[in-house]
C-alpha cells in the first residue's frame, strides 16, 4: 500500500456502492459517454449530487448511480458538484471504462456483480485523479492536493486516537510548527486541532450509527473521555451521542 493512501481511510470507514441502471435516469450521476453514438467510450462525467447527463456533446453509453455515504461522508462535500474527464487523458480510466462497456453490453455469469464493482473502481480513480489534479483550491481535498500537508491529513485520519499534537504533524508535513500553522489554515481553512476534532467526530458518529456504545465510540476516535466527547458532539450536531439510534440516525 502507498506510504500515505490518501484514500484508504474514507473507503474504510464509508461505504462505497455503485449500481449500474438501464439508461439515464434521475438516480444515475456516473456517465461513461462517446462523442458519436457507436463509437467507444471517449468521457466520464461524475455528477456527485447528481444532475444531467451530458447530452448533445457526448452520446451516454452506460450511466449508474453511485452512493459514498452522502453526507456523512465530509469527502464528498469537498468534491467538485460536476467532474468531467477525457478518457485519452487518463490511461487508467480508459482501461477500466473500456472494460465496463463491455460487461453492460456482452453480459455474461456474474456480469451485474461485475459492473458495480468496476463502476466503484471507476470512481476511485475519478476521486484520485481530482486530487492529483488539484481541483478544488481550499478545503479538505485541497489539503489532500498538496505536497506536503497531505502527510499530515493522512495521518490523522488513518489514526483518529492518536495523541497527535501540532509538533508532530508539522514533523510528519515536513514544515516548521509556524510554517505548517500557517499553510494549513490557508489550504484547509481551519486550525489542525479544529480539524482532526470533526474528523474524529465524523467517525464517531458512523460509530454509533453502526450501534456502538457511546463510551467505547469515545475512546475508540480518541477522545479522553466520555464527557469531553459528549460537549464536543453536542457542539457540532446539536444533539448528544446518546440520541443515535442504531442504525437510525437521529431520534
Amino acid at each position: 500500500m502507498h506510504k500515505h493512501d490518501r484514500l484508504a481511510a474514507f473507503l474504510r470507514a464509508f461505504d462505497l456502492k455503485a449500481r449500474v441502471l438501464s439508461g439515464p435516469t434521475d438516480s444515475a450521476n456516473l456517465y461513461v459517454a462517446a462523442r458519436e453514438v457507436g463509437e467507444g467510450a471517449s468521457h466520464i462525467r461524475f455528477n456527485v449530487a447528481g444532475g444531467p447527463p451530458p447530452e448533445g456533446e457526448f452520446a451516454v453509453i452506460v450511466s449508474a448511480g453511485v452512493d459514498f455515504s452522502g453526507e456523512l461522508n465530509p469527502l464528498v462535500g469537498t468534491l467538485p458538484d460536476r467532474m468531467d474527464f477525457l478518457l485519452a487523458d487518463t490511461p487508467a480510466l480508459q482501461g477500466v471504462a473500456d472494460l465496463f462497456i463491455g460487461e453492460a453490453q456482452s453480459p455474461r455469469c456474474g456480469t451485474v456483480s461485475v459492473q458495480d464493482r468496476l463502476c466503484e473502481v471507476i470512481i476511485v480513480l475519478v476521486i484520485r485523479r481530482a486530487i492529483a489534479a488539484g481541483a478544488v483550491k481550499a478545503g479538505m481535498l485541497a489539503g489532500l492536493a498538496h505536497p506536503a500537508l497531505h502527510r499530515s491529513l493522512v495521518a490523522m485520519h488513518d489514526e483518529p486516537a492518536c495523541k497527535w499534537s501540532v509538533e508532530r504533524l508539522a514533523q510528519i508535513a515536513g514544515m516548521s510548527r509556524s510554517h505548517f500553522i500557517e499553510r494549513f489554515g490557508s489550504v484547509v481553512g481551519e486550525t489542525p486541532g479544529a480539524y482532526l476534532t470533526a474528523w474524529r467526530l465524523t467517525l464517531g458518529r458512523k460509530a454509533l450509527m453502526s450501534g456502538r456504545s457511546v463510551k467505547q465510540v469515545a475512546y475508540q476516535v480518541g477522545f479522553g473521555s466520555v464527557e469531553a466527547f459528549s460537549r464536543a458532539f453536542s457542539a457540532k450536531y446539536g444533539v448528544p451521542p446518546s440520541s443515535v439510534k442504531n442504525g437510525m440516525g437521529w431520534q
